[in-house]
């Protein structure tokens, strides 16, 4: 089997799959399984409203699975790209409650760096953990966004709590200026441009630039790069700083774009979901883009679900949690040699008798 072909075909196995054991488990609730498909392809791709709210959640994924496949592919597993993505939404208000800002595209680059910043340094700190001390990326990132979260929760019911916010704690609101429009006159607000420029461009230098092949190198071969001099532990910190970055800045365009404010809402999930985005398109950016628009089309069809059929809005929750473990059992399959194994498979034809007398 070609290799594009079994790099296609096993992630779209897998998701198919997860709709049928969805399906089953819906049954035994006592709902049709073909009205929960159908409900599910017209809350995300149904309408033209439906699309605006899909590809709303496809931006904020495309950067989270990013700060999933960045540092993938220098070797890492890292899964705390919701803490990044928090952090940078709340340095987003900080630095808007901090100083005054151009109410103009200037002020919005800047609310978006600092959302990046923020995002940058937080993922480092999971790759210094695992560069100077020995500490597992996995583990740590996961434990620094539980951190991430407190420290969020803390400052935006503490220090920059807007007064007027009673009911849901939350910072004072950006002006006005900075926010991040829609697009052409949409709903769908500039994030989703931002992300797919992301994901285009980090594709392109991972493929075509020096600095790429060093960090894929790395990944691959971590005794090569040692022996071909590539200097692994920078090129490491700097795969993460900028899987970071773009989690952070997925925390900053949901501010500037979507809530105009930090608060709980920020907490949604994406940077959990974006590690799920980037596993099935194989970390590899430019695929990060239609598996975030097919993800953000299960999100956005929750409620439509729910309003419905009576699903709770969190079983779209667990047919993720299904693709993503049919997902990793997949990747056990990639290594089989299908061929062969046909080939093995297949009884061999019998051999001709020998004719009495014959020699």
């Amino acid at each position: 089997m070609p290799t594009w072909l079994k790099e296609t075909a096993l992630p779209v196995i897998a998701i198919s799959a997860a709709l049928l054991v969805f399906g089953v488990l819906v049954w035994f609730a006592g709902v049709s399984p073909l009205d929960v498909w159908s409900t599910l392809f017209q809350g995300a791709f149904g309408s033209w409203f439906a699309w605006q709210n899909t590809l709303q959640r496809a931006a904020p994924l495309m950067l989270t699975a990013l700060c999933v496949a960045i540092p993938a592919r220098a070797g890492l597993i890292i899964i705390g790209g919701e803490g990044a993505m928090v952090l940078g939404g709340l340095a987003c208000a900080a630095l808007a409650w901090a100083m005054p800002l151009p109410a103009n595209i200037i002020g919005t680059v800047m609310v978006c760096i600092a959302g990046a910043i923020a995002g940058a340094l937080w993922i480092m700190l999971a790759g210094w953990l695992r560069q100077y001390r020995g500490i597992n990326e996995t583990i740590s990132s996961l434990l620094l966004a539980y951190i991430a979260i407190g420290i969020f929760k803390h400052i935006v019911e503490g220090p920059l709590r807007d007064p007027s916010s009673l009911n849901k704690p939350s910072t004072y609101p950006l002006n006005e200026g900075v926010l991040i429009g829609g697009m052409f006159g949409s709903d769908v607000h500039w994030g989703l441009a931002i992300g797919v420029v992301a994901c285009v461009a980090l594709g392109l230098w991972l493929r075509v630039t020096a600095s790429g092949f060093s960090v894929r190198v790395v990944g691959g071969n971590p005794r090569t790069a040692q022996l071909v001099g590539l200097p692994a532990t920078q090129l490491i910190l700097g795969a993460c700083a900028v899987g970071g970055a773009c989690a952070g800045l997925a925390g900053a365009v949901e501010v500037a774009a979507v809530h105009t404010n930090a608060n709980a809402s920020l907490i949604a999930g994406y940077g959990y979901a974006g590690i799920l985005v980037a596993f099935i398109a194989r970390h590899n950016p430019l695929a990060i883009i239609p598996v975030a628009i097919l993800f953000g089309g299960f999100g956005a069809a929750g409620s439509l679900l729910q309003r419905r059929l009576g699903l709770p809005d969190a079983s779209v929750q667990v047919l993720q949690g299904i693709a993503f473990v049919l997902i990793l059992a997949s990747e056990g399959l990639r290594l089989v040699d299908w061929k062969n194994l046909i080939r093995n498979r297949m009884p061999h034809p019998m051999q001709p008798k020998l004719l009495k007398g014959s020699a």
